[in-house]
């Protein structure tokens, strides 16, 4: 192998490298842990900042949910939350613990 052949792959592997280190990133935003919740949001009754406690609720889907209760009236189980858009069979699973339809929001971050 030549020199320059051998300064050719060496710039392969480091553009692979840091195309690789590139491509990673989001993933481990992604993949970050949220912060853990002691507590539970009523959904028929949390603001817009309670219900961003819940994990991977964000503005847009605090507000999804604020509106289909307005719309469609009180969530008469924590089921339904389904029925928001962004809002799947999956999200339901990792919200459950911390979704409530009676009593008072009581969740924090801790």
């Amino acid at each position: 192998m030549t020199r320059t052949q051998h300064v050719t792959t060496k710039a392969v592997w480091a553009l692979l490298a840091a195309l690789a280190l590139f491509l990673s990133a989001p993933m481990a935003l992604a993949s970050a842990p949220e912060p853990a919740l002691d507590g539970v949001v009523n959904v028929n009754t949390a603001s817009i900042e309670e219900l961003q406690l819940l994990p991977g609720v964000g503005e847009v889907r605090a507000h999804a949910i604020l509106a289909r209760r307005s719309e469609e009236g009180s969530f008469k189980s924590v089921d339904e939350i389904v029925e928001v858009k962004g809002i799947g069979p999956a999200m339901l699973e990792r919200l459950r613990p911390h979704l409530a339809v009676k009593g008072k929001t009581t969740a924090q971050r801790m």
